[in-house]
């Protein structure tokens, strides 16, 4: 047991070496993205060795306001955040780009209906304002860089009879809305798909909620939907495991690479 404690200690030490030792680049060289959302945007995986290994061109905006190494679990929404999307989706996006440092900006909070993402709104469980919190995050973050994308993944909290036949248009709203925010009407937005698990048949509540995620490209300009086709949970039927997350990662940045090129 101590031994393990003094290897995931080491890593968190070289971690933050590296961030007092690195300058930050040109704002044109540091690409950013904005991470909202739920739970499965926070990350719910396991933490694992492969997960605390740090690369110098993919940093992270800390709960306090620094930006440091990527090192899961990038999110604080809960106790409970571990593995997400966000760290392989920013290790393939610096890959494709060569002399680009990325800059992710966990914002996701655990449980929040779209209605949270509001402006003024508190949430309870997790005694946050969503949507201010994310504007305060992303009002320090973006004089460092270049805001190139917002990642979206949520909707289980609106599969319910009573809100999810209006979650199409809240999600559009909540689209216009950010990018409003970042002074960017064409940022790419890239909503993901709820956990599509075998053995855990989905409520029509929930497919209306999917099928306003899978029509977001063909009604809003510059936004792509990624599957989670084939994809596990961790056990809970609702998170997706540390494996399922990487993966999605890889979706989520094969479908910017694909609008961006």
């Amino acid at each position: 047991m101590i031994r393990p404690l003094i290897c995931l200690l080491a890593l968190f030490v070289t971690a933050f070496s590296v961030a007092a030792d690195t300058a930050l680049p040109n704002k044109d060289k540091f690409h950013l993205f904005l991470l909202v959302g739920q739970s499965n945007m926070a990350g719910r995986g396991v933490v694992e060795a492969q997960d605390l290994g740090v690369n110098p061109r993919v940093l992270m905006l800390s709960k306090d306001g620094q930006w440091v190494p990527a090192v899961d679990p990038l999110h604080f929404d809960k106790a409970a955040a571990g593995v997400g999307l966000g760290k392989t989706f920013g290790q393939l996006i610096a890959a494709a780009n060569p002399g680009v440092t990325i800059g992710l900006i966990p914002c996701a909070v655990g449980g929040s209906p779209i209605d949270s993402w509001q402006p003024g709104v508190f949430y309870p469980p997790t005694k946050s304002h969503p949507w201010d919190d994310m504007v305060k995050r992303a009002e320090l973050a973006l004089p460092a860089g270049t805001l190139k994308g917002i990642l979206w993944h949520q909707g289980e909290s609106d599969s319910t009879a009573a809100l999810a036949p209006t979650y199409a248009a809240k999600l559009h709203d909540l689209v216009k809305r950010l990018r409003t925010l970042v002074k960017s009407p064409e940022v790419p937005f890239i909503a993901g798909q709820m956990g599509l698990f075998d053995g855990v048949p989905w409520l029509p509540e929930k497919k209306t909620v999917d099928q306003a995620h899978r029509d977001l490209p063909k009604e809003v300009p510059h936004t792509a939907f990624v599957t989670a086709e084939g994809l596990h949970h961790k056990g809970d039927k609702v998170h997706f495991d540390s494996a399922a997350y990487r993966e999605l990662g890889k979706r989520y940045a094969a479908a910017f690479l694909q609008m961006t090129k």
